[in-house]
């Protein structure tokens, strides 16, 4: 006979042991990693999400500005990649900032985990690997006016077939770097972090059943959803403006684009924030513009400081959080905009929701 104590120690086991999961495998790609800006820097992430696209945990020791990458790349994963044709042991990567990346140098893998035959959940891992080409080393152009300056473009592609590596894809990785054996060792590092958090999914489905787990992971979420409802409840309902001008572009003479947003707390128990970036101004030539993923891990970000710090980074986070961007704009330019400087406009948005 199981009574509430029984389910409520069991739930709060599973909320740990996701945790970890992401937590651990953010550890192995930071130790395994080649490059100085990983192993000293910790600039990495982890996260595990569902069939969905779902958040369901995300790392908390490592870099906390990508927030958002995981969950708004896996998308173009599975509109490139059936998922009904994916296979146990494929790794796919990505770094197209257009489709939910950061910059060229940020990769983002993700691994499926399969249950009876079907992918359930996904691991994901990212990091800013050493070099991949562009117009100067480490991805970084001041001077880039567009993306093909900053790097090699990548859409989602498999990186491991079945288990086994896709040579040609490894080959081109490397010809395209100036360091390619830091920047192997670091793709190696992001692979072995998505296998070990495979691993603890697939040994947490074996412990508590798939149905079950998956249950627990629904009511996770809605817990996460509920105490940000409650959080966000308290603010004091009602419209308010911000924004932040920047120092410009670097490129564009006399040119200061702003960030503009309009935060809308919606009053009573529903607990809802509503950010409004639309009448930020259009895209810059030079290399500030965020891609939309980087604007809504800006907008998080900002709202999280306001509210509890213990409530779990997943979807539940997101749920009650609604952010608009204009596609043209700094915050979701239109292609080819270079984009490897976003840290600029990410920190106006932080700066405008302050």
């Amino acid at each position: 006979m199981t009574t509430e104590a029984d389910d409520l120690l069991e739930a709060e086991i599973l909320r740990h042991a996701l945790r970890i999961a992401a937590e651990e495998a953010s550890i192995v790609v930071v130790q395994s990693a080649h490059s100085a800006m990983i192993a000293e820097g910790a600039d990495a992430c982890a996260g595990i999400l569902d069939r969905d696209a779902r958040l369901v945990t995300l790392s908390t020791a490592t870099n906390l500005m990508h927030a958002a990458s995981l969950r708004c790349s896996l998308p173009a994963v599975l509109e490139d990649q059936p998922i009904d044709a994916m296979r146990p042991g494929d790794v796919f990567v990505m770094n197209d900032c257009f489709r939910g990346g950061i910059h060229s140098n940020d990769l983002l893998i993700f691994r499926p985990v399969f249950r009876d035959d079907r992918v359930e959940w996904f691991t994901g891992t990212l990091i800013h690997v050493s070099d991949l080409g562009g117009s100067s080393a480490g991805g970084i152009v001041p001077s880039a006016t567009d993306v093909f300056a900053e790097g090699l473009q990548l859409p989602p592609i498999r990186l491991y077939d079945a288990g086994e590596p896709v040579e040609d894809l490894h080959r081109l990785l490397a010809l395209n770097s100036r360091t390619p054996e830091r920047v192997m060792g670091d793709v190696g590092a992001l692979v072995a972090g998505v296998n070990v958090a495979a691993e603890r999914m697939d040994e947490l489905a074996s412990r508590y059943g798939t149905e079950r787990l998956k249950a627990g992971i629904d009511a996770y979420l809605e817990g996460t959803e509920q105490r940000m409802r409650e959080e966000l409840s308290q603010l004091p309902p009602g419209t308010y403006r911000g924004e932040y001008t920047t120092d410009g572009d670097g490129i564009e003479a006399g040119r200061e684009p702003v960030v503009r947003v309009a935060v809308e707390v919606g009053g009573g128990s529903e607990g809802r924030i509503r950010l409004d970036f639309e009448e930020t101004d259009d895209q810059a030539l030079g290399a500030i513009n965020a891609g939309f993923s980087q604007a809504l891990t800006g907008a998080i970000y900002a709202v999280r400081c306001v509210v509890d710090p213990t409530i779990p980074m997943n979807e539940g986070c997101f749920r009650p959080i609604e952010v608009l961007v204009r596609k043209g704009s700094l915050l979701d330019p239109h292609p080819p905009a270079a984009c490897g400087g976003r840290v600029v406009a990410v920190t106006a948005v932080c700066e405008a929701v302050v």
